[in-house]
């Protein structure tokens, strides 16, 4: 155990920096972990407040995020703990249901 009232201030700033660094590679370490459980091409949905629902499928991994699009077209980054995987839409099983037609700009 560390004793802090013994510390002079620039060790005590030392001591924080390094506080803050591990417990933000704590959390990157868990995202990852909870992005792990989910694929590219997966559908998942996941409850935005104050919206409805909202389902698609995986489109990308990024650092502390995932990339989801909606059949409709719209793009989330949602962290993959507010994730759950989605009920498969019509044709699921297909190539067909893996196909996601975006709005041409």
């Amino acid at each position: 155990m560390i004793d802090i009232d013994k510390l002079t201030e620039p060790e005590l700033i030392a001591l924080n920096n390094r506080i803050v660094a591990r417990l933000r590679l704590l959390g990157q370490m868990r995202a990852h972990r909870q992005m792990l459980e989910f694929k590219i091409g997966d559908r998942v949905a996941f409850h935005p407040e104050g919206r409805p629902p909202v389902a698609g499928m995986l489109t990308r991994y990024n650092r502390k995020t995932v990339t989801v699009v909606t059949d409709s077209g719209e793009q989330w980054n949602v962290a993959p703990s507010f994730l759950r995987k989605a009920e498969s839409s019509e044709g699921a099983g297909t190539e067909a249901a893996k196909i996601i037609h975006l709005p041409k700009k």
